[in-house]
């Protein structure tokens, strides 16, 4: 957590100095008025000195307003600091997530990502407001007490060796005993939202399959986990406040009680009795101050190593560290040469040995049964993962010497599940190409057929779309994705299965707008329906992880059994011959 904490606070370090600077003005001034007040008492009070008692009063009013002052000033500073630090702090994450390959996001999971960049960021900055309000002033106010009070009477501070001794072991107990529970509890707060995202993403299959009351029991049993650990952190903390009160106050008895055979012997004055006593608490409640912040500690370094997890890991997929000087001229030819490719931790490659050339200008379909590899295939083009083996070239250049916003800029995506967000169509559709015209909107939507039922909407361009494109149909999203990459005009365009919630009536009119928009380009598109594929240029049957078949509908359909197979499930034989 030190390190954390020192790397994100490095850029604030004039106001950390600042505001150390106010602690230590503070400390100083709290521990100076128990003095003037022993002096008022044994110079003022104890002789009848009115004109020493209103000089030592003024005084002390004039400590107790800059006090006031330097406290406010110290809070402002603190504040802004916390409140910058956290800032930068969830800034880091975000673009630590932004930079991970697929295989990253996996490994941590969505639910945990999001908890590490809040929930864990809010206790890293709650403890930062804390330390420099309170951990600062703490020390210095134990330190500077133990020396004011061993300047009041030096025999009766022999107290102090059993006093502090007791309550430093204390603590250590219990920190040691909290800060396991601590990661426990933000372990379990990630399972909270794993089930909480799960219910709200699955609301609709929730409720077809009558599992409401199922998954209420599975939330519930996650939630009295979670109570169950935090129930046992807060038990140990509801004895820490009464166990160092009851030290205080035995503390206290005991300074009286030794304190009072001094004065009576003449040994000590009044006054100094008094301003020992007033040290005595300022000792014991800086340290109860400690033990408020300490408190803190042990969630916050629990959630320190979380998001240090993230911060520290390298990605995957990286942009080379010297990309070619020149790249040759955006065409959108494809090359698989000897590509193989396995997800982590699996026993079995999905994809094996593949050697493929896509020319730009044709249409390539990609088949194959279920599981076959072909999302797979096409996610290795865009770097979503990197190859086991092999090499994917785009216009001649392996992909991993190419930095990846040029990669991007070279590729239009519709993936698999169409993902819109929150926002105006206009918005969406701009997310490729900020300064697209209306004109060049409308163009695309007629393409994806998608013209019609946008005009009819409130605003038309203007109208708000949902999260994840929540307000509108499945059909709609895929034809709004659509639009989206083509108004970016790339030499790549890859679909991913986004015909397959249209009819076949819009799906035939679709294909068609489309062969004329991106005749000069690349168009990869990965189907299940023959029906979608069957009049593409080209045909690429995957089965196994294999390329089993290349040529177009006609072709395979005479010597090619598995795309035979994939026909017969799927059409008749005179529609298969149409």
């Amino acid at each position: 957590m030190t390190g954390l904490l020192t790397r994100f606070l490095k850029p604030y370090w004039q106001w950390l100095i600042v505001v150390v600077v106010l602690q230590a003005i503070q400390a100083l001034a709290n521990l100076t008025l128990p003095d003037l007040n022993a002096d008022i008492i044994n110079d003022g009070v104890a002789k009848g000195n009115t004109d020493e008692i209103i000089r030592l009063g003024v005084i002390m009013l004039g400590v107790t307003v800059v006090l006031a002052v330097t406290s406010i000033i110290a809070v402002y500073f603190a504040s802004r600091v916390a409140m910058g630090m956290g800032r930068d702090l969830r800034g880091s994450i975000f673009r630590a997530v932004e930079g991970f390959a697929q295989q990253e996001v996996n490994r941590f999971g969505t639910p945990s990502l999001i908890t590490r960049n809040t929930n864990d960021v809010q206790q890293i900055q709650m403890l930062t407001q804390v330390m420099l309000t309170m951990m600062i002033g703490a020390p210095m106010m134990a330190i500077g007490g133990v020396i004011m009070a061993v300047r009041q009477d030096g025999p009766l501070s022999l107290l102090l060796l059993v006093i502090i001794p007791i309550l430093l072991v204390f603590i250590g107990a219990v920190m040691w005993r909290a800060l396991p529970l601590f990661r426990s509890v933000q372990a379990k707060l990630d399972r909270i939202n794993l089930v909480m995202r799960e219910s709200l993403a699955g609301v609709r299959v929730i409720r077809a399959f009558v599992r409401r009351d199922a998954e209420e029991q599975r939330f519930d049993e996650a939630n009295a986990d979670l109570t169950a650990t935090a129930l046992r952190v807060n038990r140990l903390f509801a004895l820490t406040i009464p166990a160092i009160m009851l030290i205080f106050n035995l503390s206290t008895v005991a300074v009286i009680w030794f304190g009072a055979m001094r004065v009576d012997s003449g040994a000590m004055p009044i006054g100094n009795l008094i301003a020992y006593l007033t040290y005595l608490m300022q000792i014991l409640f800086s340290t109860m101050m400690a033990v408020m912040m300490l408190i803190m500690v042990p969630r916050a370094a629990a959630s320190a190593e979380r998001i240090n997890a993230v911060l520290d890991t390298t990605p995957s997929v990286r942009d080379p560290e010297q990309p070619p000087a020149s790249l040759p001229a955006p065409k959108g030819e494809i090359v698989f040469e000897s590509v193989s490719f396995g997800y982590p931790g699996a026993e079995e490659p999905v994809l094996r040995d593949i050697d493929l050339t896509i020319q730009p200008g044709q249409v390539t379909a990609i088949v194959g049964s279920t599981g076959a590899g072909k999302t797979t295939l096409l996610n290795l083009i865009p770097r979503f993962y990197d190859v086991t083996s092999g090499r994917v070239l785009i216009d001649g250049v392996d992909i991993r010497q190419l930095p990846r916003p040029e990669l991007w800029k070279r590729i239009g995506l519709v993936p698999q599940k169409a993902f819109l967000f929150s926002g105006s169509v206009a918005k969406n559709l701009r997310y490729g190409k900020a300064d697209a015209t209306d004109a060049e909107l409308w163009r695309a939507l007629e393409v994806a057929q998608a013209r019609d039922f946008v005009a009819t909407m409130d605003g038309a361009l203007d109208a708000e779309i949902g999260q994840g494109g929540a307000t509108v149909s499945g059909g709609q999203r895929q034809r709004l994705s659509i639009a989206r990459a083509l108004i970016k005009k790339p030499v790549i365009y890859l679909f991913d299965d986004s015909l397959s919630a249209l009819d076949a009536r819009t799906d035939a009119r679709l294909r068609a707008a489309l062969k004329d928009e991106t005749a000069h380009a690349t168009v990869i598109i990965v189907a299940q329906r023959v029906g979608t594929v069957m009049h593409a240029d080209r045909i690429v049957v995957l089965d196994g992880g294999r390329v089993v078949g290349v040529g177009t509908h006609q072709e395979l359909l005479a010597d090619n059994e598995t795309y035979q197979e994939i026909v017969a499930s799927q059409l008749t034989r005179e529609e298969a011959a149409a």
